[in-house]
């Protein structure tokens, strides 16, 4: 049985044949890795279209009147009326659409009805916080999990460690079940309340501390499941003919986890792990409330209490192409772990 390895070679099983052998491979045409960027180019291509349409029905199909919002609550009828004129909700449906779509071209999004202000400006001046957020919580996470679950499926390899297991099992299932808020405020409270080590809130003169407890309480969950995937895939690799054939060769562990069972394990883990990163978006709406991180979670949760339907839409947009370019980079560096996904 081979098994493809990081750097495209093959683990061979056979008592006189070396753990590596060199393998080559051309195919005709185009190179691969542009096959590879039209097809994920166009899946990105395609989350905006349907992200821009959703966005757009929102107006639509929420509750209220968008005109009575951007007014105000004790506008007149005639004003109310001179409003909705003015924001083209008089229109029929396909020309707002229409007009939707022109302005997004022109980086228009709109004006925020609480802000009186554009929403790009409101967006844009909001998504250096949550992006920044989500990277360091991301990097958090891999630079983590990984390692955890590697070591842990190591060490209890072939029913090893029973005790080890059992504690790892426990421990993450319940890491994994606890919500984001409710792990937030317990962190807020032993760290800020008792220990009074780490600031509660978002503290522009204390950045990177104030850092610190959001970008926990958005990891640990993530970190969890994400360790209990890479430790099954630990058990799994670690039995394969390759990974024999190499300890019979006598290879170094360090050399035989990082070169030969690494690679091997990060396909899958990662295919499946960016499913789980991609929700770490929403439980940072969540995270920012609690820790008044002025993020785009904090500002859709205040648009929506406004009624703000632009802003709502502006900031929605924002995130999902935020979830479509994370998806993006973990299929990026998948075929870069991995040449056959490219192929």
């Amino acid at each position: 049985m081979n098994r493809r390895a990081a750097n495209g070679a093959d683990v061979t099983t056979g008592a006189s044949a070396p753990p590596l052998q060199k393998t080559t491979s051309s195919s005709p045409g185009r190179s691969p890795w542009i096959s590879y960027a039209l097809k994920r180019g166009g899946g990105v291509a395609a989350t905006f279209v349907v992200a821009v349409i959703m966005t757009f029905l929102i107006v639509q199909l929420i509750p209220g009147d968008p005109a009575v919002s951007a007014a105000g609550q004790n506008a007149n009828a005639e004003r109310i009326e001179q409003v909705r004129q003015e924001l083209g909700l008089a229109d029929p449906l396909w020309t707002q659409f229409a007009n939707y779509v022109g302005g997004l071209f022109r980086g228009d999004l709109g004006t925020s009805f609480s802000l009186n202000a554009p929403v790009s400006q409101a967006v844009f001046s909001r998504l250096p916080f949550t992006a920044g957020l989500a990277f360091l919580s991301l990097i958090v996470v891999l630079v983590v999990a990984v390692p955890l679950g590697m070591m842990v499926g190591i060490f209890t390899r072939n029913g090893r460690r029973p005790w080890l297991g059992s504690i790892f099992g426990y421990s993450t299932a319940f890491f994994s079940a606890v919500p984001a808020y409710v792990l937030a405020t317990v962190l807020v409270l032993v760290f800020s309340v008792w220990l009074r080590v780490l600031p509660p809130a978002y503290s522009p003169g204390n950045l990177a501390a104030a850092l610190v407890l959001p970008c926990v309480a958005l990891s640990i969950a993530s970190i969890c499941a994400i360790a209990r995937i890479v430790r099954r895939e630990t058990a799994v690799v670690l039995e394969q003919d390759y990974m024999r054939t190499a300890r019979g060769w006598r290879v170094s562990p360090l050399r035989m986890y990082m070169k030969y069972a690494l690679p091997n394990l990060l396909t899958t883990t990662l295919t499946l792990s960016g499913i789980i990163l991609i929700g770490m978006l929403g439980g940072a709406i969540s995270v920012e409330l609690v820790f008044n991180w002025p993020g785009l979670g904090f500002g859709i949760v205040k648009a929506v209490s406004m009624k703000d339907y632009p802003l709502i839409q502006g900031i929605v947009l924002v995130l999902a192409m935020l979830g479509a370019l994370l998806t993006l980079l973990v299929d990026v560096i998948l075929a870069i772990i991995d040449p056959r996904i490219r192929a």
